[in-house]
């Protein structure tokens, strides 16, 4: 039982020291959309030229990501 103790607190403090955490999900500007896509799509397109040759031969289209395009802006307080 003390081996599975040492063995899981050394695993641990390896991932820690090695700096693994979970990705983080993005909010990418263009989505391929189409009736197999449905709304909004597959979002994970950083340029519109991206996503039009995924979209190429295929009966799909690319769209602004709605999360993207109304994402809330920051507001910085203005100093007096």
């Amino acid at each position: 039982m003390r081996h599975l103790l040492f063995a899981a607190a050394s695993a641990v403090a390896v991932l820690a020291a090695t700096g693994l955490v979970p990705a983080a999900a993005q909010d990418y500007p263009y989505c391929l959309q189409g009736r197999i896509w449905g709304y909004p799509g597959n979002c994970q397109f950083t340029s519109y030229a991206q996503c039009l040759a995924s979209a190429s031969g295929t009966d799909a289209y690319c769209g602004i990501n709605p999360r993207y395009a109304f994402a809330q802006q920051r507001r910085y307080r203005r100093p007096y």
